[in-house]
């Protein structure tokens, strides 16, 4: 095995399992945020049988500090070897897995039942020695606080080299670009993808981009809850990792990621991306037939409420009449002066509704 994709939800815990079960010498894991006690009497169970296991620990995740410290003081009572990650960074994000220093696992999503169940996310799982040892480098690096400094642009780290390699690899795109990216927000990575859109470039996202969106094909995600971040690109190669195209991300956390070739890797993204735009294209259609029964709902009992002596007709039959006074309009001419001011009235009034309800959605 070269290279092995993993697609959440769906492939579950039993890769990372498997991994952790057939160590024989050594185990060293990243880790974010973590609730998967299967995950964690794996690790135990390697420790009872001679291998060492060394877990990286985020000093801080939101919310979940308490977790972090009770999993740190679990993990040294059964005799692993546990290290806090320092605080120069806002965050420590990345999530990483190597077994035996041969075998190397690159997840965009935590080991918890939210992003492995109910998360879209994905995994690599690859024995490509030269990632194995940036991976352990990066790994030394953090666990004995020491600068890091990347040699490699298809292994993605913030804020080493993450902005530059992701910059390119943009800008590199000749036909088509497919993301999943929770929230697109950098100035100088939007600028990018406009450049690419006046290229002619086809982008599509899965996820959300920020107020100065570029004019991107945009849809959420529909049946599940977004974790990836991963850019297809040409449908050649592709970025999977757990940084944003967001500032933060690319600056000052510690996040990882890789770009790979390989062709098994990309088709099956790619399918799982296809799958997953024509399912958000269904749902936004579903709520966009909603919003629109919603409306005309509203609109069939204003109609009902505008009996003649409704405020809204009544404020319209005033100005009528004062506006045309005693000109000594013919009954026909009065009736449709009344109709057209009663129309008026109501446009109006639905006009107000369908932007207070937009303004609400």
């Amino acid at each position: 095995m070269h290279m092995k994709l993993l697609i959440q939800p769906g492939d579950g815990p039993e890769a990372l399992l498997a991994g952790i079960r057939n160590a024989k010498k050594s185990i060293e894991i990243a880790i974010f945020r973590f609730d998967r006690a299967e995950i964690e009497a794996a690790l135990k169970a390697a420790v009872g049988r001679g291998v060492t296991v060394h877990a990286l620990i985020a000093y801080t995740n939101r919310g979940g500090e308490i977790n972090l410290r009770k999993l740190e003081m679990r993990l040294l009572a059964v005799g692993v070897a546990v290290s806090r990650t320092a605080d120069d960074l806002v965050r420590y994000h990345d999530k990483i897995l190597i077994i035996d220093r041969r075998l190397l696992y690159v997840l965009s999503f935590n080991f918890t039942h939210l992003d492995i169940d109910h998360s879209r996310g994905f995994g690599i799982v690859t024995r490509n020695t030269r990632f194995i040892q940036e991976a352990v480098k990066l790994f030394d690096a953090d666990t004995t606080r020491n600068a890091y400094t990347p040699t490699m642009d298809t292994f993605v780290v913030s804020p080493a080299n993450a902005r530059k390699v992701l910059g390119e690899y943009i800008s590199k795109a000749k036909k088509e670009l497919l993301i999943y990216d929770p929230k697109i927000a950098d100035t100088e990575m939007l600028r990018a993808l406009s450049e690419r859109v006046k290229a002619g470039v086809v982008i599509k996202v899965i996820g959300s981009v920020g107020k100065q969106d570029p004019g991107l094909d945009v849809r959420n995600l529909a049946r599940m809850r977004l974790h990836t971040r991963t850019i297809i690109r040409d449908r050649r190669q592709v970025f999977l990792g757990s940084q944003s195209l967001r500032t933060a991300e690319l600056d000052s956390r510690r996040e990882v990621g890789v770009i790979v070739r390989e062709p098994k890797v990309v088709d099956g993204i790619i399918k799982t991306f296809e799958s997953d735009w024509a399912a958000s294209a269904v749902e936004q259609n579903q709520q966009a037939e909603a919003d629109m029964k919603e409306i005309k709902q509203a609109v069939k009992e204003l109609v009902k409420e505008l009996s003649p002596l409704n405020p809204i007709v009544e404020e319209a039959l005033k100005e009528t009449a004062s506006e045309n006074g005693s000109a000594g309009l013919n009954t026909q001419e009065m009736k449709d002066t009344v109709k057209e001011a009663v129309k008026e009235a109501v446009r109006e009034r639905v006009d107000e509704m369908v932007n207070e309800s937009l303004a609400q959605a």
